[in-house]
């Protein structure tokens, strides 16, 4: 069943909760594809040589464009450049970040390399700001072992004489993908209402929140999207609901936690007017349908956290008979 908490008001309304605050982390390597030109260029990193290429006009751009900046047509005059140049403007970066190129102070430049028109960002490996200048003239500290990405270019150093590159693995195949490690941190702030929703989530209760024209919101949204009005009138709705869409999910993918195949739905909570996505399980997925009464699988109450939805592990079919169509089909 479902009910309403009441929404204090005037001089002896409760004082506004304290709002959660969690330190966050997101880290995945992110694999793509590079293409011929970048491929290219990656290929000649790993070889120990820079790779530009021509333009309609004459100039050589480093690293290569895949098309024209001037006609949009596609560039294949591929060329060497040194691997010496000079720097066209910097930054000094006195506080290094982690997964920067040191540990210690150096600079982000752009540097224009020998026989290049356009300028390369880059790390020089500089003690102090006095130790770079608008043109100086650096050249590449090659890494020791290449792989066929940027790195390979450990950083630039000053110097108007190559350095010989190291010998590195040989390889006979191009370069045609890269793996970028990503590992974002970041404090995430609750807003007052969706510290409610946390909080009641923690205590394996639901909550949503009803906007001035009556719809329940499920997450609550913190305001009417019509009105901007903020939504304090919370709503504890029951854990079933109806599956209004779905997805078979087939294909497997990197860091996933359940094996194919399963299904990803939009539930539709008893008393709400919002589907949210979650997982259906406990069935064959070529079961699932449009209108399938479900309902919420919680973890074991030792794992709930404030961690939103995670509490919910699943939604399993509930054995009620499916819901008509028409008393969903507006919450598409």
């Amino acid at each position: 069943m479902t009910g309403t908490i009441a929404k204090g008001s005037g001089p002896e309304t409760e004082p506004a909760p304290e709002v959660l605050a969690a330190e966050l982390r997101m880290k995945f390597d992110y694999t793509r594809s590079v293409g011929p030109t970048i491929g290219r260029f990656l290929t000649g990193l790993r070889e120990g040589r820079v790779v530009g290429v021509r333009g309609s006009d004459g100039r050589v751009i480093v690293p290569p464009a895949e098309y024209d900046p001037v006609t949009a047509e596609p560039l294949t005059d591929f060329v060497d450049v040194a691997d010496v140049g000079t720097v066209q403007s910097w930054s000094w970066v006195a506080e290094p970040l982690p997964g920067q190129p040191f540990d210690r102070p150096f600079a982000w430049a752009l540097i224009k390399l020998d026989g290049a028109d356009t300028a390369l960002l880059h790390a020089v490996d500089v003690a102090s700001p006095e130790q770079i200048h608008t043109g100086l003239r650096v050249r590449v500290r090659w890494a020791a072992e290449r792989t066929g990405d940027i790195h390979d270019i450990a950083a630039f150093e000053p110097g108007d004489t190559s350095a010989a590159p190291a010998a590195s693995a040989a390889a006979d195949e191009p370069v045609t993908g890269i793996v970028t490690p990503i590992d974002l941190r970041y404090k995430h702030t609750a807003s007052p209402q969706e510290t409610v929703f946390l909080k009641a989530i923690a205590e394996g209760r639901l909550l949503g929140a009803r906007a001035g024209d009556g719809k329940v919101y499920f997450p609550p949204r913190g305001a009417d999207p019509r009105t901007g009005e903020p939504t304090e009138d919370y709503v504890e709705l029951a854990d079933n609901g109806i599956v209004t869409t779905f997805c078979i999910v087939n294909v497997p993918f990197q860091g996933q936690r359940i094996k194919p195949p399963y299904v990803a739905a939009y539930v539709l909570l008893d008393g709400s007017d919002i589907p949210f996505l979650h997982l259906v399980l406990g069935c064959d997925p070529a079961e699932v349908r449009m209108g399938m009464r479900v309902k919420a699988v919680w973890k074991p109450r030792e794992e709930w956290t404030y961690d939103g939805l995670d509490n919910v592990s699943h939604f399993e079919p509930s054995g009620e008979p499916d819901a008509d169509y028409e008393t969903f089909a507006q919450h598409l």
